[in-house]
């Protein structure tokens, strides 16, 4: 099965697929998943027929042949990954209930996780301010973080970054990614194979610029390939983007993602890979490769693959990799055709589905929003567009005029809509690219020394993505400017991006509440939903890290950078923003200088050995965890209750109800949302009986671990717009709300989803386009089946949430094409029959079920719902009730 590969005196046995017929047409990301079916093929799962079809594939042709991905990590983010640990703890109680040896329930795959979005930024703008938001977040995790302490003496394969080291897509390119990896066989050989993860963040596409296939899965479907259970998928169609050309002055990495974005969501690459290609990519550096692979879930792909080359190695090697590493990668990939040389003689141009292309010299300065990351706007039109866009987020209650603030620690100032009040550098999209950071560190540099300042009423933060940004930055001295200006380090994660940008100035929050002002966020990251970056903030914007620093000068929105100062130097001359912004040159050149091996190799010589706070934590001990019934953090899963060892038979649905009636783009943030949260919330109200004070909430992030609180969090985010108030004539109630038809008035969806289930009435939801699109986030499907909904009907469906529903035993049907609940005359006030599912039992999965509602009046809509079941594989994790129960069973089968 195997051949030899020789590199530098050491012999590897390797897969071959160089002489595979088929192959050279292949793009490089399914040249990935042929040595991925090849090594893993057992005849049963992986066939023989699976690999021929591989190699057959038709690049017009829609995807039809199903295959099993088996990746060779997997990586986690400790919101996602705190219940997947939880989930796995669950199930070693589960199989010792039935008999089973709990150990069957043990990571079969190397798994990582990096503890990244805890950090808040409670402190900010002062010098220590990184250790006071560290002391907070052990103050409230710290029982999270016994938990995970227990899990990597339980599990094997598993262990933990710590907190406050980075983020994690940062420290899995610059550290945990290998490009190609090599294990011990039985026989005494090394086996040399491709690196592939899948992680429980949608932006694990970051370690695509590396040449590395992965893509974000649910929390759900990484535990099931922690526990060596394959991905079942269909072969996707590839789409080749071809990059010629060079970026202009004054252009960043990021302007060119956002264009990338805008590109790609315009042309429809949902389910899709994407590959970048031609000679043009050579000249992109490795970097911003990392920052376009990271924006492959808002473009809406599976993944954005940058293939193998020389800019590969240089970075390896950049990064402390070894030679012999770098090596072994070169020789691997030149042996299985994986390397990427458009000038070699012997080089074939892979064919792709569908081609687009961008000359990256057409590229001006962009920013995204207010509230989707694919709506880019030119920085140059930035101004007219916010003024046209600034009257819908007005409502009756706005004052139009200035409000008057007045504060200890900033002063007295006014504020008014479009104010910048938060400005923060954040977030893996860009904090992993030095020539961005360095960008903003120079814009930092220059304004001090015009004599400008950010306004008063924005909150300043820099949370770097890892320890070498931290050590460049200072080592520039960059980081005096940007302490200068207020951006001082906060803390090493998420931060901001994920909505863990921590309270406002009371008196500023106070001000917007009072007067329903619509202000503003703009942050670097590459999630700007809504209600995601602070409850206080109306709009938010995608931005580069110097646009960054540039708007927090400017203080507003509401600003043309072309026409309007930013102030006045300290003779009194109008200070713009082309006066402080350095050339593409003085960015290269301190790249050069300041950023160098040796700070990677000694930043991550110590990556798993954390600080005293968290080795002064006391471990619990044991193969299975000693659950406390009075935490509010970690709590016993309740999907394994009851089960038995076969599954019970799948029934039609008779009788439903509709929980929530929701519009198009509704995200993962709105089903599940990660930020803070009231007392007055179902969530709240549940802490607070069980003597929890407000300022200990934490986030429903951190929360993930305990299902009571994320129950009662799921539709709860407070800009979910439940269009069931109109159907009823009531008035709407934004946020986590529903109408109850069993007692015929509004309520929480907590109450209103209990008392249904109290009643033996199963729900349904009803959707528009792009349902679920967002962050991988398994909760959304999670809270979605522990309401009692047993189905989710649909125009479209973002890839991860729809399977991460089927993945917990609830129905993703879509409407006929062309069709919507409007167009059908749907109310959401009907009750919903869905008939045919019980075709599935019989091992058969309908193209389709017969959906009939029935109105107040007595008449009834119909129509047939397309059943997105799409694999034999999903279909299986549907009988079974969901994936995690399917693969407990078969686990303690072959015990």
């Amino acid at each position: 099965m195997y051949d030899v590969l020789s590199v530098a005196g050491n012999d590897y046995a390797y897969v071959n697929i160089a002489n595979l017929e088929g192959i050279d047409h292949l793009p490089f990301s399914l040249r990935i998943l042929v040595e991925n079916l090849v090594r893993n093929m057992d005849g049963r799962n992986i066939t023989q027929e699976q690999v021929r079809d591989l190699l057959n594939w038709d690049p017009a042709a829609d995807p039809n042949h199903e295959i099993q991905f088996t990746p060779s990590r997997v990586v986690m983010q400790d919101f996602t990954g705190v219940p997947c640990i939880v989930d796995l703890a669950t199930m070693r109680d589960a199989v010792r209930n039935l008999g089973g040896d709990p150990a069957v329930i043990n990571p079969q795959v190397q798994s990582d996780m990096i503890i990244d979005h805890s950090v808040q930024i409670d402190s900010y703008a002062v010098p220590d301010a990184v250790e006071r938001n560290m002391e907070r977040e052990y103050e409230r995790n710290a029982e999270r973080y016994q938990f995970l302490r227990w899990g990597q003496q339980a599990f094997e394969n598993f262990r933990v970054v710590p907190p406050g080291t980075g983020i994690i897509h940062q420290v899995n390119i610059e550290y945990l990614a290998q490009v190609v990896m090599s294990k011990a066989l039985d026989d005494g050989r090394t086996l040399a194979y491709l690196d592939s993860c899948v992680g429980t963040d949608s932006h694990t596409t970051t370690v695509n610029g590396l040449g590395v296939l992965g893509w974000g899965v649910g929390g759900i479907e990484a535990e099931a390939a922690m526990l060596g259970q394959p991905i079942s998928m269909l072969v996707p169609r590839v789409v080749g983007f071809k990059l010629t050309g060079s970026i202009q002055e004054g252009v960043t990495a990021t302007d060119v993602v956002l264009t990338i974005t805008d590109m790609l969501r315009r042309h429809g690459v949902v389910g899709k890979f994407v590959e970048f290609f031609g000679e043009g990519i050579a000249q992109i550096p490795l970097a911003n490769r990392a920052t376009i692979g990271n924006m492959s879930p808002e473009f809406g792909s599976t993944c954005g693959l940058f293939p193998i080359d020389e800019i590969t190695l240089d970075y390896l090697r950049l990064t402390g990799r070894s030679d012999e590493h770098v090596a072994l990668v070169e020789a691997y990939a030149k042996a299985n055709k994986l390397w990427h040389d458009p000038a070699d003689p012997d080089y074939c141009e892979p064919q792709y589905s569908e081609y687009l292309e961008l000359d990256l010299s057409t590229v001006v300065p962009s920013i995204a929003g207010p509230k989707r990351p694919q709506d880019r706007i030119e920085l140059a039109a930035s101004k007219r567009t916010f003024e046209q866009t600034l009257p819908e987020y007005l409502g009756d209650d706005t004052t139009l005029d200035p409000v008057a603030v007045s504060t200890d620690f900033r002063g007295d100032f006014e504020i008014t809509n479009g104010a910048v009040a938060i400005a923060s550098i954040t977030s893996c999209t860009n904090t992993s690219n030095p020539s961005v950071m360095m960008a903003a560190g120079l814009i930092a540099r220059n304004a001090v020394r015009k004599g400008l300042a950010p306004k008063q009423w924005v909150k300043t933060s820099l949370a770097p993505g890892s320890q070498v940004v931290a050590d460049y930055l200072r080592r520039s001295g960059l980081q005096e400017d940007l302490d200068a200006l207020g951006f001082n380090v906060v803390g090493f994660g998420c931060a901001t991006c994920i909505g863990n940008s921590g309270p406002l100035l009371p008196e500023i929050s106070r001000a917007i509440n009072a007067n329903d002002l619509a202000v503003t966020a703009v942050l670097s990251g590459n999630r700007n939903f809504e209600g995601r970056i602070s409850p206080d903030v109306k709009m938010n914007y995608l931005a580069s890290p110097p646009l960054v620093v540039a708007y927090a000068l400017a203080g507003t929105m509401d600003f043309d950078f072309a026409t309007q100062p930013l102030g006045k130097d300290r003779d009194g001359n109008d200070v713009f923003l082309a006066n402080i912004w350095p050339t593409n040159e003085q960015v290269a050149n301190m790249v050069d200088e300041f950023v160098d091996r040796d700070m990677y190799v000694d930043d991550y010589a110590s990556v798993f050995q954390g600080d005293a706070h968290w080795n002064g934590l006391d471990v619990p001990q044991g193969e299975l965890f000693d659950w406390d019934e009075n935490s509010t953090y970690v709590r016993r899963q309740i999907f394994f209750d009851g089960m038995t060892h076969e599954p019970q038979p799948v029934q039609d649905i008779e009788g439903a109800r509709v929980l929530a009636l929701l519009g198009d783009s509704v995200t993962t943030d709105h089903i599940s949302p990660a930020g803070a949260f009231k007392a007055t919330s179902p969530a709240g109200k549940y802490l607070t009986d069980r003597g929890v004070a407000v300022k200990d909430f934490n986030s429903y992030g951190s929360r993930r671990g305990n299902h009571e609180v994320m129950m009662r969090g799921t539709f709860g985010n407070i800009r979910l717009r439940n269009m069931l108030f109109d159907s009823v004539g009531e008035d709407m109630i934004h946020g986590g709300f529903t109408y109850d038809f069993l007692r015929m008035e509004p309520s929480t969806i907590f109450e209103a989803s209990q008392n249904y289930q109290a009643h033996d009435v199963p729900l349904v939801v009803l959707a528009g386009k792009e349902y679920g699109t967002g962050s991988s986030r398994d909760w959304a499907a999670k809270g979605t089946m522990m309401l009692g909904v047993q189905a989710v009907i649909a125009e479209s469906f973002e890839r991860i949430h729809r399977s991460n529903l089927i993945g917990m035993g609830v129905l993703p049907l879509q409407f006929p094409e062309g069709e919507s609940a409007e167009s059908l005359g749907l109310h959401g006030t009907e009750l919903y029959s869905i008939t045919g599912i019980t075709a599935l039992n019989d091992g058969e999965t309908p193209a389709t079920v017969h959906v009939s509602a029935t109105h107040q009046d007595g008449s009834r809509t119909e129509f047939e719902a397309v059943v997105r079941i799409d694999t034999p594989g999903e279909a299986e994790y549907y009988r079974n009730g969901g994936i995690l129960q399917y693969v407990l069973r078969n686990l303690m089968r072959r015990r």
